[in-house]
């Protein structure tokens, strides 16, 4: 039987399909009866799943990454669709096919690698080549640097992602140049290419997108500065400066120390890659929040977290259409949608400026 993916399901349909489960936690009702909340995914994107009967026995029958089989109904609750779970039983890996639960890049990955290799013989700097060429010839790199997602929950979540998102900058990066004299482009597309080169060992993604131990432990910038310093010393000659100034890039581009960044940006070069890898990023995570809700027929996704905001899906390329409700920043988020633990009052109202995740503590989810 062709699997039933979670892109597919519609509302008051019956569900029997296997998801991986993403995320499982269990909770009171009001009533004093426990439930399950559950989040499943596949390649094509995650739903949430409520049980409410057998909650007890059927806890200790699965954790959190593990496949399951299930049967239940979907329906749309608060514009989102959920499925209320009859069965559920878990599955050996063996049983599935992997590539069917990890969402991949929207672009073809063997394009994606030749567009790289095009990139890096374009480059004029023979050193900046030099070293670009050291990582491409490694095709265990390669392997790692095409298939790795760009992080966890923010942006280009999905196999493909670091790649896709660094070959964006790169066309960034050639849009900008010709506006500005003097800027070192081979520098700067190296820069593009390499900024999230130590997520290949940050993030893991055999079976969900997570982090690894030593992810956790030195975050993607300090490994990524060992990668490329370690190459560096491969290539006969490299002059001091210029490597100075690409790990330089590398550590500050997340533009301010309390976002992650043990430097701030202090050459042109990091300043521009730091505002385009911001943007980029930026695009991708609110493009993806929006796409999440094509269920809803609200003109507002509802409400992000981490942006702390609603976003407006309307851009004026669509008939105009009569607006039900409007809602913007200031409005409370519904109660379901809201974090665990309350915000702070807001004393002003924020604005979208360059890094609106100045009250996270997290930054492994850039």
């Amino acid at each position: 039987m062709a699997k039933q993916f979670v892109a597919d399901i519609k509302d008051r349909d019956t569900v029997q399909a296997v998801f991986l489960v993403k995320d499982k936690i269990m909770a009171m009702a009001k009533n004093g009866k426990p439930y399950m909340n559950l989040r499943f995914m596949d390649k094509s994107g995650e739903i949430e799943a409520k049980v409410w009967d057998n909650v007890d026995l059927l806890d200790k029958q699965f954790n959190k990454d593990d496949f399951v089989q299930i049967r239940g109904k979907a329906s749309v609750y608060m514009n989102k669709m959920q499925v209320v779970v009859a069965e559920i039983t878990k599955i050996r890996e063996e049983e599935v096919n992997l590539p069917d639960f990890l969402p991949e890049s929207p672009r073809n990955n063997a394009e994606m690698r030749q567009e790289l290799n095009d990139v890096v013989a374009a480059l004029t700097n023979p050193y900046l080549r030099g070293l670009m060429e050291l990582f491409l010839a490694d095709e265990p790199f390669m392997g790692q640097y095409s298939m790795a997602p760009a992080a966890k929950g923010m942006h280009h979540v999905y196999l493909g992602g670091l790649l896709e998102h660094s070959l964006a900058l790169v066309k960034l990066v050639k849009a900008i140049v010709p506006l500005y004299e003097g800027i070192n482009q081979d520098l700067l597309i190296v820069g593009a290419l390499l900024h999230d080169v130590g997520k290949i060992h940050e993030m893991s993604y055999e079976r969900a997108i997570d982090y690894t131990d030593i992810g956790k432990l030195l975050g993607h910038i300090t490994i990524g500065v060992e990668l490329v310093e370690d190459r560096i010393r491969q290539v006969d000659g490299f002059p001091r400066e210029l490597g100075i100034l690409l790990k330089h890039m590398l550590l500050s581009h997340h533009g301010q120390y309390e976002y992650g960044s043990p430097k701030r940006p202090k050459t042109i070069e990091a300043t521009v890659l730091n505002y385009l890898d911001d943007m980029d990023s930026k695009i991708n995570g609110i493009r993806a929040h929006i796409a999440k809700e094509s269920v809803s027929t609200s003109r507002w996704t509802a409400y992000h977290r981490l942006y702390d905001r609603y976003f407006f899906k309307s851009n004026g390329m669509e008939e105009e259409m009569e607006v039900e409700r409007v809602c913007d920043e200031s409005c409370e988020p519904p109660q379901a949608e809201r974090p665990v633990e309350a915000p702070a009052a807001k004393q002003e109202r924020k604005d979208f400026g360059n890094q609106p995740f100045k009250k996270l503590e997290n930054m492994d989810l850039f």
